[in-house]
């Protein structure tokens, strides 16, 4: 069930708006939402920025993603507002942010830990290959 959500790719998606979705999504607990100007550098480096928003506008849901449109495509942030979770906005942000990184870019996504069982819920299989070097 959508709930009348519009989806749309905004390069223009402003910080404030971006920094109280993730608030609303409980992804604020990982993101450096209290530096400003890094959340902009975030947007200003994403490939896709796909925004879902309700009838009246209201930003409710974010998919920021990297990506070469050719070969892979990091989906970096998923963000729902927790009053719109479980109506499939999550789901339909990874479909479409899949369909613009293109049918050839394999999607990547590091999972927060409250997350690990949703993901292969929606069909995202688990990967054993990846590797990290942490933040400073």
């Amino acid at each position: 069930m959508q709930d009348a959500i519009a989806y749309t790719d905004e390069p223009a998606l402003g910080v404030d708006e971006f920094i109280d979705v993730l608030r609303r999504s409980t992804l604020a607990e990982r993101r450096p939402v209290d530096d400003r100007g890094r959340i902009g550098r975030m947007l200003a480096h994403a490939d896709i920025r796909l925004c879902a928003r309700d009838a009246k506008g209201v930003l409710v849901g974010v998919s920021r993603a990297v990506t070469d449109f050719a070969y892979c495509c990091y989906l970096s942030d998923l963000a729902v507002d927790v009053a719109w979770q479980r109506r499939g906005i999550g789901q339909e942000l990874i479909r479409r942010t899949h369909a613009i990184a293109g049918p050839d870019a394999t999607l990547i996504l590091l999972s927060a830990p409250k997350a690990m069982s949703y993901y292969p819920h929606i069909g995202l299989t688990r990967s054993e290959r990846a590797f990290t070097i942490d933040r400073r």
